[in-house]
């Protein structure tokens, strides 16, 4: 009798299984095809602009920036190390900027966030200088800086620290205060506060500045790499410039399209996984 009973019930948790798992792989296969279909109206978009650009005689020559030439290239580009020698060398400054910004910006978040009185003291010098463009401290960082390495990584610090640190801030200034009092009343110390509220609090907040820094700081670092150093993604676009290499131009452009598409991609991916909000 049991086992007649059990039936039914067990039916039903394969039919929901099933269901779900028709219902994920349909929602996956819409995502690949938007993805898809997206790229393709881009570059059909970019190919029917050159191509009604070099149809005129006096331009004919940018046809080189058309996709073709540029995804022809990409593999010769890749198999003579120009594009794994510039992503590496990219990558250190992007990295090293980043790590310093979230080294500086999450303590300096927590103390906005919990302090009413150094929030009030540094709100208008610390909004004063985040609505300096990053670029705008080049000339500075050249002449106090030893290398021009040093002051890449610097420009990408200063660039990536606000959406850090006021994320952090707000993300900690959404805290319940009621949290901080039950926990010391229960003989907390702060290092139990910072580990067990604060952190877990202020991951999402933080793993949400961390990907507005990577876009503020892939956009400020290209531009960055355009004087001084002969190595990097900003380089390969001044080299390519120089040489009226308009293939390699454009396929530099789509390297640095894709590599910072995919870093946004993970930091949604690092928010999703480790965030308790489990939001993108």
């Amino acid at each position: 009798m049991m086992k007649v009973a059990a039936a039914p019930y067990i039916v039903a948790c394969t039919a929901r299984v099933y269901g779900m798992i028709a219902s994920g792989a349909m929602s996956w296969g819409l995502a690949v095809t938007n993805f898809l279909g997206g790229l393709a109206i881009l570059f059909a978009l970019w190919w029917l602009g050159v191509y009604a650009i070099a149809l005129n005689p006096a331009t004919a020559h940018f046809a080189e920036f058309g996709p073709l030439p540029a995804f022809e290239l990409l593999p010769s580009l890749w198999l003579n190390g120009t594009i794994p020698d510039a992503m590496a060398a990219s990558g250190y400054r992007l990295g090293l900027g980043l790590a310093i910004a979230l080294i500086i910006g999450v303590p300096f978040g927590i103390l906005i966030g919990r302090s009413e009185r150094f929030r009030a003291l540094s709100n208008s010098p610390f909004q004063l200088m985040r609505m300096i463009s990053p670029l705008s401290w080049e000339p500075i960082a050249v002449i106090v800086f030893a290398t021009w390495n040093q002051a890449i990584v610097f420009l990408i610090t200063i660039a990536a620290v606000w959406p850090i640190m006021f994320s952090t801030a707000a993300g900690l200034s959404k805290v319940d205060p009621a949290w901080f009092k039950v926990a010391r009343n229960l003989g907390a110390k702060p290092r139990h506060m910072i580990t067990q509220i604060i952190v877990p609090a202020i991951t999402f907040d933080v793993l949400t500045g961390v990907r507005l820094a990577v876009g503020v700081a892939w956009i400020v670092l290209v531009p960055a790499e355009f004087l001084g150093v002969t190595s990097g993604l900003g380089y390969s676009i001044q080299d390519a410039r120089e040489t009226l290499s308009y293939d390699y131009l454009m396929a530099m452009i789509l390297v640095i399209g894709a590599i910072g598409y995919t870093l946004d991609s993970l930091c949604v991916l690092l928010i999703r996984r480790y965030s308790w909000h489990r939001g993108g």
